[in-house]
């Protein structure tokens, strides 16, 4: 990236938040206002696993191919408009999609400068990582890379960088090094720069997205939000924003609740700095403008996380509607039955029972419950025919009404996810530039072992304490009067998947909901109001100055999302549950108060343009 203007903000929007996300959002970004650069994030644990089984049948896949073809309608719009594009598409085979880049770009008469980013892909050396002996067949294993690469790509004059899998914001983290200059120790540039690229890369979830107050007034368009910008400086602090115009809005709330999407405590680690998320200040600046500023950095870690697919074995579903009276006897002679119906008794077999009936429905769906019955094994013909037939052979013998939800299918294959560690020095990161030079990326030149996720020192980005964490006394606030309501009346959360984990990111609207919500929400009292996580291992972190509290739940996802093993395998309802649970909450605490709507026809103030780019 040559050519720059240091004084204006860089100013990186995001197109995609996964491989499937809104296929016109490539050319709304690039219609919709000046940007420096265009970045996407297609990569996620299951999208490893379909990406593996795509190169199993043709080793030329591998890639998202959906990026081609958003590319096939916006390459000549992009060049013209001098927007450089930096994606993970390249999933398993970067340098593939690099060449079909090429070949289509060639197609169109253009000549894009066209670069990746390599060297994550270990599944050659699978034997060197941990996996358990019965975790099936390894299909992935790629280890999460840095943003250097990719700055030195751009550094190179590349139109467009695609790499394999990265950190999911280091598409925004490398162009910011490029543009900057920042070195491996400029660590809270790096920290900040993470953390507007952590807020952007899944896309419209810091637009409104999947948002708590979605129906409060704080956005005013939510059917179709628009996809986020970060405008970065020099020093890392960044404001999140979004073209004008466009659905959604941006709140401290919708930049909040994504930066507690997917993290464990104050710590986020990263190859290239672990950011202390518990420095973030979050600042409405203007309608559609949040400021993040004061996030600090510390030394990167030691080690990079692998992220390891395999092939367990074959998986199979049935759901038996359950009406009226006597719920639970059905369920038990449905278990039964099914039982002695099986040829083959698969190696794993559930039966959950959801009780979403009600007494005296004056609808039969609202009469009915749901039992569902999920099936392992590792040979396809157990879970496939044999589970068939006992659904099949039970229909005109089981329980009054006797229905399922749909015919019983025949299954397919299931993925087991394993997070595995190698040391940063043992990982190959190559840059290939646009003439097709080879660049290795040497890791940091000092690294240290990642605290935990508790904040340390309990200081800000200046060296100013941090707001304190009192005791708590036992009561949530002295002598008020109570009203039992939902969590969610007062609190917004977001959750998500971590492998088998889950975490729930809860934050109030000032510090004194915060404090009641800080010693209210106890790893006891989660328990209490979530039974499901009652056996598990929770961890609970504070991070006062957002006035938030994370949990993550410890196996509550099985072996991941691939797996199935619940019926929410992503954990995306959970924070809703728990905010649906009725708690005795002080009258006098209230939601965050929704930024007034504020219509969308001016434009915010934007920076200057910046120079022309290579």
């Amino acid at each position: 990236m040559t050519g720059k203007n240091l004084a204006a903000p860089l100013r990186v929007g995001n197109m995609s938040g996964f491989y499937g996300d809104r296929i016109s959002a490539m050319r709304e970004m690039l219609e919709g206002g000046q940007l420096d650069v265009l970045t996407g994030d297609y990569l996620a644990e299951l999208t490893m696993l379909i990406l593996g089984r795509d190169r199993m049948k043709n080793a030329d896949l591998g890639y998202a191919k959906t990026f081609l073809r958003q590319l096939e309608d916006c390459l000549g719009l992009a060049l013209d408009k001098n927007v450089t594009i930096v994606a993970n598409a390249g999933g398993l085979n970067p340098a593939g999609l690099a060449d079909a880049i090429r070949e289509l770009a060639g197609r169109l008469g253009l000549s894009p400068k066209v670069a990746h980013v390599e060297g994550d892909d270990l599944i050659a050396r699978v034997g060197e990582l941990s996996i358990p002996a019965d975790a099936g067949f390894p299909v992935t294993a790629n280890a999460y890379l840095g943003a250097f690469g990719i700055a030195r790509c751009l550094d190179a004059g590349a139109d467009i960088v695609v790499t394999g899998r990265v950190t999911d914001a280091s598409v925004i983290v490398g162009p910011a090094i490029s543009h900057f200059g920042w070195s491996r120790t400029d660590l809270d540039a790096l920290a900040g720069a993470t953390a507007a690229g952590h807020v952007i890369e899944c896309g419209t979830q810091a637009t409104g997205g999947n948002y708590s107050f979605f129906n409060r007034g704080e956005i005013t368009d939510p059917v179709a939000p628009g996809f986020p910008i970060a405008e970065i400086s020099s020093d890392g602090t960044s404001v999140i924003t979004k073209h004008a115009g466009t659905g959604g809005a941006v709140t401290v709330g919708t930049v909040t609740s994504q930066l507690l999407y997917e993290v464990t405590g104050a710590r986020y680690g990263g190859p290239d700095v672990v950011t202390r998320l518990d420095t973030a200040l979050v600042e409405q600046e203007g309608p559609d403008r949040v400021r993040i500023s004061g996030v600090r950095g510390e030394t990167a870690p030691t080690t990079t996380k692998v992220s390891v697919t395999c092939l367990g074995g074959f998986r199979n579903e049935l759901t038996f509607l359950l009406t009226g009276l006597d719920i639970e006897d059905k369920a038990s002679l449905v278990e039964r039955q099914f039982l002695a119906g099986l040829e083959t008794r698969p190696a794993q077999i559930d039966f959950r029972l959801q009780r979403t009936d009600h007494p005296d429905a004056d609808t039969q769906a609202a009469a009915t419950a749901m039992l569902t019955i999920v099936a392992w094994d590792p040979d396809k013909d157990v879970v496939g025919r044999s589970f068939t037939d006992a659904a099949v052979a039970m229909t005109l013998s089981s329980y009054p009404g006797a229905t399922p939800s749909a015919p019983p299918g025949r299954g397919g294959p299931y993925g087991v996810y394993i997070p595995a560690y190698l040391a940063q020095g043992e990982i190959p990161h190559v840059a290939v530039l646009p003439d097709g030079t080879r660049v290795d990326i040497a890791p940091p030149e000092t690294m240290e072992e990642m605290g935990d996720g508790h904040a340390s020192d309990g200081l800000d980005a200046e060296g100013a304490p941090l707001p304190p964490s009192a005791p708590s006394t036992g009561s949530a606030t002295p002598a008020v009067t109570t009203t039992r309501r939902p969590l969610g009346d007062v609190l917004g959360a977001r959750s998500g998947d971590k492998g088998g984990n889950a975490n729930i990111g809860l934050w109030a609207g000032d510090a004194e909901a915060y404090r009641w919500m800080r010693d209210t929400l106890t790893v006891e009292e989660l328990r209490r109001l979530l039974p499901e996580t009652a056996d598990l291992p929770v961890e609970r972190y504070e991070l006062p100055r957002i006035n938030a509290v994370n949990f993550v739940v410890e196996g509550l996802l099985g072996k991941g999302v691939a797996h199935g093993y619940r019926w929410d395998p992503q954990a995306k309802g959970l924070a809703e549950w728990l905010r649906s649970r009725v708690v005795d909450i002080p009258d006098h605490i209230t939601a965050p108060v929704p930024a007034a709507p504020v219509p969308a026809a001016s434009a915010p103030t934007a920076p200057a343009p910046a120079e022309e780019n290579a």
